[in-house]
């Protein structure tokens, strides 16, 4: 009898075994975007302006199941940040919320007007990604060559 519980073991270590490597009802998204400093104030983007590296941003989830995920994400040397996760189906994100937290640049560091928040639905498939549009950072005081 004992054989008989140790194969019945290595059935089902092989079944969830199989289960887990086929990802079965997975589904992945990916969040991203771009913190740039606007050098000028005015709200284009032009060759003085640059990307922030290290910029903090926060992204704030509702699931299908209604559970709230909340994601720390930094600005890369391009200014990118991105957020991904793979959960179950019926878990997948419905809603979510992209705001700036904080730069730690040496002279941008105040949020530009537009830039507190963008909220938006989570429906694509698995494997697609969401961009959210650029959040802008200004300096406390605008060089004289913007004048």
């Amino acid at each position: 009898m004992e054989a008989q519980q140790k194969k019945q073991l290595v059935t089902v270590g092989l079944l969830i075994f199989t289960v887990f490597i086929s990802g079965v009802g997975a589904w992945t998204g990916e969040i991203h975007g771009r913190v740039v400093c606007d050098v000028c104030g005015d709200s284009a983007v032009g060759p003085e302006d640059h990307v922030l590296e290290g910029a903090e941003v926060a992204v704030l989830c509702i699931t299908k199941s209604g559970e709230v995920l909340n994601y720390q994400a930094f600005t890369n040397d391009k200014g990118i940040y991105t957020v991904a996760e793979t959960m179950p189906e019926s878990d997948r994100w419905d809603a979510c919320l992209a705001r700036p937290i904080s730069s730690f640049h040496e002279h941008c560091t105040h949020v530009g007007d537009g830039s507190s928040g963008v909220k938006f639905s989570y429906n694509h498939p698995s494997g697609y990604s969401h961009t959210v549009r650029t959040f802008v950072y200004r300096q406390a005081s605008v060089p004289a060559y913007c004048i």
